[in-house]
């Protein structure tokens, strides 16, 4: 008796003592990606496609639903209700994007980071006079105002939800 309480001891023993748990660790630091902050719809962190790519992808007349990934490179100072966004690696042409209803505004100081957008590309040309507002809006000057006389033909984006990247 005494010899299987003591084998039923020492296996009670092992495993508790395997049972113990590790002490804490420091918190993994967040991913170069970490996510900021969610504006607008419920948008997923999946299937981007880079604007690049995307706008490489546009015909005269195209209007594309999709999520698009890129760098934002200017907002409106205003309100935060448009932004410019590249290619996360610079390149490309800017793509101009506003929010669906006018209901939702991005951080001021959102610039250079990285942002997932669902929504539609197309392209738009842009009148003077909204032009003019925009050069208003980022801080122009009022000659760099006047300096605009003629429409632009931009790619646009109608962002339905955007995901903000802390870089």
């Amino acid at each position: 008796m005494i010899k299987t309480t003591s084998i039923l001891f020492s296996v009670v023993l092992m495993v508790a003592c395997n049972n113990l748990s590790t002490p804490p660790t420091a918190a993994t630091p967040a991913p170069a990606n970490a996510l900021v902050q969610s504006f607008g719809a419920k948008v997923t962190d999946a299937d981007g496609v880079q604007i690049d790519q995307a706008t490489a992808a546009m015909k005269d007349g195209d209007s594309l639903a999709m999520k698009i990934v890129g760098k934002v490179t200017e907002v409106c100072q205003a309100k935060g209700c448009w932004m410019n966004v590249v290619a996360e690696n610079g390149q490309g042409l800017p793509v101009f994007v506003k929010f669906k209803d006018y209901g939702f505004f991005m951080p001021k100081d959102c610039s250079g980071k990285k942002v997932l957008m669902d929504g539609v590309l197309f392209k738009e040309i842009t009148p003077v006079d909204e032009l003019r507002h925009y050069a208003e809006d980022k801080g122009a000057t009022k000659e760099e105002i006047a300096a605009i006389v003629l429409p632009k033909e931009e790619l646009k984006f109608m962002a339905n939800g955007v995901l903000l990247y802390e870089k």
